[in-house]
């Protein structure tokens, strides 16, 4: 099986997981998404993670290991953008 790209990555998600906001940035073998939905008000950080596993189900089973992410909601979505607009990478 072809190691998917950061674009197949955001799409699996995207297509099992109703997302504000979705990147995917990676190499084919790791790959790092910041996530945001508003699925993840109220749970966990252990509980946001199992719901982009189930998203993303059986397709990278494999390469799930190598799925680091940021999940976040609107609302700390927001504070984090609002930090970090007053820093330019």
């Amino acid at each position: 099986m072809a190691d998917p790209t950061p674009s197949e990555v955001r799409d699996y998600i995207a297509q099992g997981l109703p997302c504000e906001h979705l990147e995917v940035e990676g190499d084919g073998r790791h790959f790092f998404a910041t996530i945001v939905s508003a699925a993840f008000e109220g749970k966990s950080r252990v509980a946001r993670h199992q719901a982009v596993y189930r998203a993303l189900g059986d397709r990278m089973r494999e390469q799930i290991h190598a799925l680091s992410m940021k999940t976040l909601t609107p609302a700390e979505w927001a504070e984090v953008s609002a930090a970090s607009s007053h820093h330019h990478h």
